[in-house]
């Protein structure tokens, strides 16, 4: 697997974890996705995805969109500050192809880190 791994280290896996970003987040916003940000104490950033069934009412289409999320930030993650990440898909994300998520995942990476510094 080499570098790009997505071990339990880069994840958000416990609702606690989640409201901790949600307490005081700074976020980078697109038509398709929000993501909220919180500085952590750790020495990687960690990723958390929510896509309600609301939003996104396909379940494959749920799971396509994780993928290329989870994808996008294993390439990215050595670019990242450390901080704890939560992506929240909006209505709309599903109509994305795969390249026109990657573009905007990679946007709102760099906007990201430039507010995380």
């Amino acid at each position: 697997m080499g570098e790009n791994k997505f071990s339990r280290e880069l994840r958000l896996l416990t609702p606690s974890h989640f409201t901790y970003v949600f307490d005081d987040a700074t976020p980078a916003v697109s038509p398709s996705f929000t993501i909220l940000a919180r500085k952590n104490q750790l020495e990687s950033p960690r990723l958390g995805i929510t896509l309600a069934k609301k939003r996104i009412r396909k379940a494959h289409e749920r799971n396509r969109i994780k993928r290329l999320i989870r994808e996008s930030f294993r390439h990215k993650v050595t670019g990242l500050p450390h901080v704890d990440i939560i992506v929240i898909g909006k209505s709309g994300a599903d109509k994305l192809s795969n390249e026109e998520v990657y573009a905007t995942l990679d946007k709102l990476w760099k906007k990201l880190a430039k507010r995380c510094v």
